[in-house]
């Protein structure tokens, strides 16, 4: 399906060909929190990402009412949904690991800071421009972040036409979905931890609509907290 961008002004309500996708980024970890490159390895929310899963939780709680809940199965992402779908009423959760965070080879557990003179092949790639650059240690290339990612948002979409759904994934997956949602506006700034990111999909045409981008309200308002120098979430995420 084809994508196109438009501005967020005159956007359609959900509803009729256009579905609308509720994207939250997983809560903090500990890993976030000392500059740890995750990728597919498995670590679970520090008490900060927990209060911000419950943070976000209450604020979608708040709004329409979402027709189903999906999220990757890795854990910082599935206890996140979990606590979403719990405060939000919603059925059980949806697990696709198509959702989750770009593998990132021989550099998953190696603090970033490190990974520049431990293992330089894979830090070269990672920081690659390249779209199409592998990482080392059968880590994907963005192009295969994007492909599987934009291919599970379209599966979604054609199973809930018309209605609301909440999808929990991380910061280079989002990243990847709004370049996919709005090619020629490149996304400035970090998706933080709980950020919300609203994108209306057409079933029938495939076009995208960025709606809301990285917002993190509710965590203001909640008094939660946000850790700036966090790694994930921007450029270089993982």
């Amino acid at each position: 399906m084809s994508s196109s961008a438009s501005s967020a002004e005159g956007y359609p309500a959900a509803g009729g060909d256009f579905t609308e996708v509720v994207i939250v980024r997983h809560g903090e970890t500990s890993w976030n929190a000392s500059r740890i490159i995750q990728g597919h390895m498995d670590a679970e929310l520090n008490d900060i990402g927990r209060q911000q899963a419950v943070a976000v939780a209450h604020r979608l709680s708040r709004e329409v009412k979402a027709a189903a809940i999906y999220s990757s199965d890795l854990k910082r992402a599935a206890e996140t949904a979990q606590t979403i779908a719990r405060i939000c009423n919603l059925p059980n959760v949806v697990f696709d690991p198509a959702l989750r965070e770009r593998h990132i080879g021989d550099l998953q557990g190696m603090k970033f800071q490190d990974a520049a003179t431990e293992r330089p092949e894979a830090y070269k790639a990672f920081m690659s421009h390249k779209r199409n650059q592998q990482i080392p240690g059968g880590g994907e290339s963005l192009d295969q972040l994007s492909e599987r990612c934009v291919s599970c948002l379209y599966n979604i979409v054609e199973k809930h036409k018309g209605e609301r759904v909440i999808v929990v994934s991380h910061g280079g997956t989002i990243r990847e979905l709004y370049r996919h949602a709005s090619p020629t506006r490149p996304l400035h700034g970090k998706i933080h931890n709980t950020s919300v990111s609203v994108i209306l999909v057409s079933d029938t045409t495939g076009r995208c609509i960025v709606k809301t981008c990285g917002d993190i309200s509710h965590l203001q308002e909640a008094g939660a907290g946000v850790l700036e120098n966090a790694f994930g979430g921007d450029k270089n995420s993982a």
